[in-house]
């Protein structure tokens, strides 16, 4: 038996700006609770995320992160769809030859947008 991966947890500070995110990003439905979101019918399997509320700054490197792709692999444009949302480029001490960008979502938590994703058969 092994465990699988069934939900993700951030802490965050303004649950609701952080679900506007998040869903967009995601493309998930907000539970009605606010804090909980859900993946749409067509990704079976996919994980939950929950914004878990937290009284504290985010003051350094996340040491987990999610790595998100562009189902129709055009980077560029998922890029500038992201920063629209309300990400902004993070340095993490990336060089600049890696095969993903690091961003960071409206409260700073990093996360990377990955070039070209192994992709399952």
């Amino acid at each position: 038996m092994v465990s699988r991966l069934t939900q993700w947890t951030l802490d965050v500070r303004d649950a609701t700006r952080m679900a506007a995110f998040w869903s967009a990003a995601l493309g998930y439905e907000i539970d009605r609770d606010g804090q909980h979101l859900r993946p749409p019918p067509d990704a079976p399997g996919a994980p939950t995320v929950w914004l878990q509320p937290c009284a504290g700054d985010k003051t350094t490197k996340n040491r987990a992160h999610p790595d998100l792709h562009a189902p129709d692999g055009d980077v560029a444009a998922e890029v500038e769809r992201l920063l629209t949302l309300g990400a902004t480029r993070a340095d993490v001490g990336q060089t600049g030859g890696e095969g993903f960008t690091v961003l960071a979502d409206p409260e700073g938590n990093e996360f990377c947008l990955i070039h070209d994703p192994w992709r399952r058969t």
